[in-house]
């Protein structure tokens, strides 16, 4: 496979797979992820935070590929309590190929969750992490498990990685923090990667961005809503300058399914890492300091009261 030259063609054959995606709202990142995963054959989890809005998704994709395989995992990654539920109604789906830790919110309004957490941080950090450490078993009773977490090239704002007393107060820049958690993101990921070596288990971790893409991540984020004449006149601009949703997914895709080594991270090709086909691309130096890496894994391994692998 040519990375340079990587299309939803190279994805190949996943019939026997099967495959989690958080965040899979109706025309979403998460959304393409799983549309394409189940087009090719996997057996997809769709895991969102409400009923209605999984409902949606499954309907749109099985409209398009009527012969896919769909199951739903109600999870509100904000809410630690209600990832370990998920955890736990995740056991019904056997062994898991692939996790994509897809779901997000962007430079959100200041809210603390019933943990006492920032509610960026939890969302984009301490749930995925409690969610991937819950399923870790599945994972690598597959065989071939593999884990891809979404960041951004906004992991390039933080100025330091977010090793504090994730419960202590501070003062709050939306987007700086927002910053902070695509950072953990990859901090994440390459400790996780690390740590699976280590322990000889059969799972893999990568990371992806998807560029600038046309979502309503960023509306929702500023707005708090994506309904009435604001929030349209913001999509409008977004999409204006962006590419589509659907080719935002591709390094994700890239990064579930390529013949990649753990620690990739995958990111589009074109100016800037905006828009184009997926490729291999690089990191900001902090994401790389391994110190950082363990640090945060041990704080997070004590917010969320699990300590794996």
């Amino acid at each position: 496979m040519s990375e340079a030259a990587w299309t939803t063609d190279d994805i190949g054959d996943l019939t026997g797979r099967t495959a989690v995606v958080t965040g899979p709202t109706l025309g979403g990142l998460g959304f393409h992820t799983a549309l394409e995963l189940a087009r090719h054959g996997a057996r997809v989890a769709l895991a969102g935070r409400t009923p209605a809005k999984l409902d949606t998704a499954a309907e749109a994709i099985t409209a398009e590929v009527p012969s896919a395989l769909l199951d739903t995992l109600v999870v509100d990654l904000s809410d630690l309590g209600s990832v370990r539920a998920a955890g736990a109604a995740a056991g019904d789906l056997g062994a898991i190929h692939l996790l994509v830790n897809n779901a997000g919110v962007m430079a959100s309004p200041y809210r603390r969750t019933a943990d006492g957490l920032e509610s960026q941080m939890a969302t984009n950090h301490f749930g995925p992490f409690l969610l991937t450490g819950l399923l870790l078993d599945q994972l690598a009773a597959s065989g071939e498990g593999r884990v891809v977490t979404l960041s951004s090239q906004m992991h390039r704002l933080a100025r330091s990685a977010p090793l504090d007393d994730p419960r202590a107060r501070r003062r709050y820049s939306r987007w700086m923090v927002y910053g902070q958690t695509k950072l953990a993101n990859l901090l994440f990921t390459l400790e996780l990667d690390r740590r699976l070596r280590r322990a000889g288990l059969p799972v893999l971790a990568l990371a992806a961005h998807p560029g600038l893409a046309g979502t309503h991540l960023a509306v929702n984020g500023q707005l708090g809503s994506t309904e009435g004449r604001r929030a349209a006149i913001l999509d409008a601009a977004v999409k204006a300058v962006s590419q589509t949703a659907a080719a935002g997914a591709w390094p994700s895709l890239m990064a579930a399914t390529g013949d990649l080594p753990g620690g990739t991270y995958v990111g589009p090709g074109g100016p800037g890492q905006a828009s184009g086909r997926p490729r291999i691309v690089g990191t900001a130096p902090l994401a790389r300091d391994e110190m950082a890496q363990r640090r945060l894994w041990e704080t997070s391994e004590e917010t969320v009261g699990l300590t794996w692998p």
